[in-house]
């Protein structure tokens, strides 16, 4: 299929203008993002909005306070206490995941995923690490896997200090609260793709928990097409005392860490060290969750992560899954990883409840919750996705492969200028597997994505050079 250059930028240009006035009108004021929402936004329906008002804060707060109150979850802490050390915390946290499985109608398992850890950094003996998985299976696609995590480990300011009381309520019980919410509010619903609802250890020694579970899914062929991690998303303060409570961040790397020189060398020779799958999953959840739905802005940062630190979702990025980070707007370094202790104000000083934002932690949920389900709901990414470039013509013709899902309907192909953050425009192109645009593809980046019959729509895929 064929449209011409003058139809294509009519069509492209208004197409552009009413997607964007269907976004919700408060979006802009409730997150304070100041922008309008890209072309490929995707307005929140009923039932997402449904789902979205079931996340509980009260629950989430009270999640945070009993992982607080196993007094350490350090890896290396006792694993067979029963009220401290990560033993304790990991038996209750499987404990609460079995009773949201049991509404599931059998669609939701919890698994204690476990080995044992040689000494290497960070464990300096044989150490028992142990993940807790709950896989709540799909009902159409389920083999298609999107991932959710939070680290329930936590520390001090001596890595090494498995006794000492370490609360980490910021760091990480807030994002084991996400996972768990989440958990409990999807086990009663059927989306048609496999959603995995984890807390992992060891990420504190050095992401042991992590890399465990990625290399799993690599070993047995998982077709994981996103993960999150939720770490460090307990509040909105920083150090300096300023706040900003409805932003989050999410970091996305470019090139991905687990290409080849050559792979890597193709990518940045046709311009493409924005368009990783992992920047195209941070794109779609700006599409999905940043709206009066949710109440945030998603802040999305092009970096793999922080300067000198890293999370959980660096061992999916090293197996080639799209993964991105969730971590709060501004961290307040004061309070991350300290002793608990009374400063000379008498004031109480740690990691701990006290300093975490309720309401900022639920609303980060309802943006994994809308990422999340939209995905599972969607038709999946296109695979195969290619931009020939064996004739020199002033127009482009994309091709992928026709995705297996029942209620597939077509595919857009969407386009941005080159120094566009966002895609700008979406061409509706059918129930096909090619399609051509009078556009020079040495001007403009292209994509494609697929949409389903009730018109959700996957994570764009940026088409790779075929000659």
């Amino acid at each position: 299929m064929r449209h011409s250059r003058r139809s294509v930028l009519t069509a492209t240009a208004a197409g552009a203008v009413t997607l964007g006035a269907t976004a919700p009108p408060a979006q802009a004021a409730s997150a304070g993002s100041g922008s309008r929402p890209p072309a490929t936004a995707q307005p929140p329906t009923r039932e997402l909005r449904a789902l979205l008002k079931e996340i509980d804060r009260t629950r989430i707060e009270a999640t945070v306070r009993k992982l607080v109150s196993f007094g350490t979850r350090h890896t290396l802490s006792s694993q067979d206490d029963p009220v401290r050390g990560i033993g304790a915390a990991r038996d209750w946290i499987a404990a609460e995941l079995r009773a949201y499985a049991a509404d599931s109608g059998g669609r939701m398992t919890v698994e204690l995923q476990s080995y044992v850890q040689e000494p290497a950094s960070g464990v300096p003996t044989p150490t028992r690490i142990t993940n807790v998985v709950a896989t709540l299976r799909g009902s159409v696609t389920p083999e298609r896997v999107y991932v959710v995590s939070g680290h329930y480990d936590s520390r001090v300011t001596d890595l090494m200090d498995a006794t000492s009381d370490a609360p980490g309520a910021d760091d990480d019980a807030s994002g084991v609260a996400v996972a768990m919410e989440l958990a409990r509010v999807l086990a009663r619903r059927r989306p048609a793709s496999t959603i995995v609802f984890a807390a992992v250890a060891g990420e504190e020694q050095g992401l042991y928990g992590a890399t465990y579970m990625a290399q799993q899914y690599k070993a047995a062929g998982v077709d994981v097409q996103g993960m999150f991690t939720n770490d460090i998303i307990g509040s909105s303060t920083a150090d300096d005392g300023t706040r900003d409570p409805y932003t989050i961040r999410l970091f996305a790397e470019g090139v991905p860490s687990s290409e080849t020189p050559a792979q890597a060398a193709t990518r940045r020779s046709v311009g493409g060290e924005n368009d990783s799958p992992s920047r195209q999953l941070a794109r779609f959840v700006r599409d999905v969750g940043d709206n009066d739905a949710t109440g945030m802005h998603v802040r999305v940062i092009y970096r793999r992560d922080r300067y000198r630190r890293g999370g959980d979702h660096i061992p999916f990025l090293e197996r080639a899954y799209p993964a991105a980070r969730f971590t709060e707007p501004a961290e307040d370094f004061a309070h991350q990883h300290q002793d608990v202790r009374v400063d000379a104000n008498g004031q109480q000083f740690g990691d701990l409840p006290e300093f975490c934002d309720f309401a900022f932690i639920t609303r980060v949920a309802r943006v994994n919750g809308a990422a999340l389900w939209t995905l599972a709901q969607a038709p999946g990414t296109p695979r195969d996705a290619k931009i020939i470039t064996s004739t020199l013509t002033n127009s482009t013709k994309l091709v992928w492969t026709r995705g297996p899902e029942p209620d597939l309907a077509g595919y857009e192909v969407v386009w941005r200028e080159t120094t566009a953050p966002e895609w700008t425009h979406v061409i509706p192109a059918g129930d096909v597997s090619t399609y051509e645009v009078d556009i020079s593809k040495d001007n403009v980046f292209f994509g494609v994505r697929a949409v389903s019959r009730a018109g959700a729509r996957s994570p764009v895929a940026f088409p790779a050079p075929q000659v």
